[in-house]
């Protein structure tokens, strides 16, 4: 799991790089503002900051707002600023940090970030609508010269995507070309 640290005093977040390392948490990057962590988070697909609640261009709540899809907050704060807090998702440790606090909320967020994300990679990628007229026209091309039904064009696309090891809309690009041709 992807942790980036974000805190103003460079003491701060090598000394909870170092106790992350040890514990096996990948430490991306140490970073004292907020600016330098979200160009850190662009590298990334996703990961969990570990953060102050205020840097020198900005709060936790800015930096919140910029996260990159994929990606989680850990606020690590004085008991006012997380009783305070007006956002329900971003986590938050109450200092005097305990080092097992620490670990044990990193290891919860990143499960949930790894379960989040199979959920995700199993949902199908939403197709732009030229994909989809690029599609329609294969298939009704299909219907139309071999008197296929729509079911039996797009199954037709279908494995002949999988026989060629093409995706769907390449195929379906391969069928136009070579039928219109």
């Amino acid at each position: 799991m992807n942790v980036i640290i974000v805190f103003p005093r460079p003491e701060n977040g090598k000394n909870i790089k170092r106790i992350l390392m040890q514990s096996g948490f990948e430490v991306k990057a140490v970073c004292t503002t907020g600016a330098r962590a979200l160009q850190c988070m662009q590298e990334l697909s996703g990961g969990i900051v570990v953060c102050g609640y205020h840097f020198a261009d900005m709060m936790y709540q800015e930096l919140h707002d910029y996260l990159p899809p994929g990606f989680e907050m850990l606020l690590v704060a004085s008991p006012d600023i997380c009783d305070a807090r007006e956002r329900e998702d971003i986590v938050c440790l109450k200092t005097p940090l305990r080092i097992h606090e620490l670990l044990q909320t990193l290891e919860m967020m990143a499960g949930e970030l790894s379960r989040r994300n199979k959920r995700n990679k199993k949902r199908p990628r939403q197709r732009s609508k030229e994909e989809e007229e690029l599609l329609s026209s294969a298939k009704a091309l299909l219907m139309e010269r071999n008197q296929m039904t729509e079911e039996q064009a797009h199954r037709y696309i279908q494995k002949r995507s999988m026989d060629n090891g093409t995706g769907l809309l390449e195929t379906a690009q391969m069928i136009l070309s070579l039928m219109n041709g």
